[in-house]
């Protein structure tokens, strides 16, 4: 008698019958794909690039991929995955992202990979709603019981700075983020901004004390010598990571950054897949990679970038200036994570505009921290009505110089 004879006269009788009994299909079936572009209001507000993929059973998927100032142009993006996606089983992500990545032959940049990233957020939520579970619960569950979040604060002096930030503090936030460096209406001036940024770090420091969380964003802005004047200006009020010190066409300009300060460095959020970041993690540029997970390709394609972060120990901290798609997105990854830091959110939770836009639950804060979503798939659903509401406005990004009128980065 051979040994798996003998475990399986062993075995319990309804063990025997479980271990024949197939998987029950799912039998879902994507019908249709629609798109929202959904305006944040006020004078030349922001826009939403929302995506809502329906199936057969009644299940409709949602996924974000705003892309700001282009937001037309994403929508347009997603709706040309509908003749490939109508009629495919929305279960088959690994196989769906491949296709509309490999398939159209021309790949990457913010356009294409956002609008691939929308959809796949959406099957995701297609996909946990019909098992009845949460999204982390199918990347292999908790690596963690709760998740660090950061907030966004600023001012336009030192002492704003200080009490903006002390606010956050107070209503409970361990970690906040804000630019510090300073333009003088659409001009940025290499030396001025510079020292105003440190004049407001300053302040901030003293303002929230020594164990909370200051995270930097220079947002490319920098000269890669204003990048080092300022990290190296930096280093004694200790922040918790500067993030987008350069520009992301040559790996070689954040290596010199890199040798030049010993403050923590960032980077990500206009990098796409997990080819565009495996270079960053095999030199050891940054500490925190930053992707975007409405923009990097996905719910899945993030857990892949954060698979090769951690082979090098480099840990996640993820980018995250959208709404509470893609904070709960995000979220999924988060907790299921090893590496993962700290998770960026720009909206803090009571908002009636985003109550509005979205039902069916939400996020739920804890003294800085989010607990696990708790609800089937994503955990939200667009209101169709209200985003009708808000239809599509133009929106124009700031337009920097430097004094001498030639175009600065943003």
């Amino acid at each position: 008698m051979t040994r798996r004879n003998l475990l399986a006269l062993a075995a319990p009788l309804p063990l025997l019958s479980q271990a024949r009994e197939k998987a029950k299909p799912l039998n879902l079936k994507i019908t249709d794909l629609k798109t929202f572009i959904v305006n944040r209001g006020g004078a030349n507000g922001s826009n939403y690039v929302f995506v809502k993929l329906y199936t057969n059973q009644g299940l409709t998927g949602l996924g974000e991929g705003s892309v700001t100032s282009k937001e037309a142009t994403v929508a347009a993006a997603i709706e040309e995955h509908r003749r490939y996606l109508v009629g495919k089983d929305p279960a088959d992500i690994e196989m769906h992202w491949q296709a509309m990545y490999r398939w159209p032959r021309w790949r990457g940049g913010p356009i294409l990979n956002s609008a691939i990233s929308a959809v796949e957020i959406a099957l995701w939520d297609i996909l946990g709603q019909s098992l009845g579970q949460p999204i982390w619960r199918l990347l292999g569950g908790r690596a963690r019981d709760r998740v660090q979040m950061y907030v966004h604060a600023g001012g336009n002096s030192p002492q704003q700075y200080a009490e903006s930030w002390l606010k956050a503090k107070q209503e409970g936030w361990t970690g906040c983020k804000a630019a510090f460096i300073t333009t003088q209406g659409d001009t940025i001036d290499p030396v001025r901004s510079v020292s105003e940024g440190i004049a407001n770090l300053k302040a901030v420091r003293q303002a929230v004390g020594e164990d909370f969380r200051i995270c930097i964003d220079l947002h490319g802005k920098t000269t890669p010598t204003m990048a080092v004047d300022f990290c190296r200006r930096a280093e004694e009020y200790r922040p918790f990571f500067v993030e987008e010190a350069t520009q992301i066409e040559d790996l070689d300009e954040l290596a010199h950054l890199r040798a030049s300060t010993r403050i923590p460095l960032a980077t990500g959020e206009r990098l796409f897949t997990k080819y565009g970041f495996a270079p960053l993690c095999q030199r050891h540029l940054v500490d925190y990679v930053q992707p975007d997970v409405v923009h990097c390709g996905g719910i899945l394609e993030m857990k892949k970038i954060a698979t090769i972060a951690e082979a090098y120990r480099i840990e996640l901290a993820p980018h995250n200036p959208q709404s509470e798609v893609s904070t709960l997105a995000s979220l999924h990854v988060d907790f299921s994570t090893p590496n993962f830091a700290i998770q960026e959110i720009t909206h803090r939770g009571n908002e009636q505009y985003w109550k509005d836009l979205f039902y069916g639950g939400g996020i739920t804060y804890d003294k800085g921290f989010a607990l696990p979503p708790d609800r089937p798939g994503l955990g939200v659903d667009l209101d169709e009505k209200v985003a009708a509401m808000r239809p599509y406005q133009p929106h124009t990004r700031q337009q920097l110089r430097f004094p001498d009128g030639s175009i600065a980065d943003h």
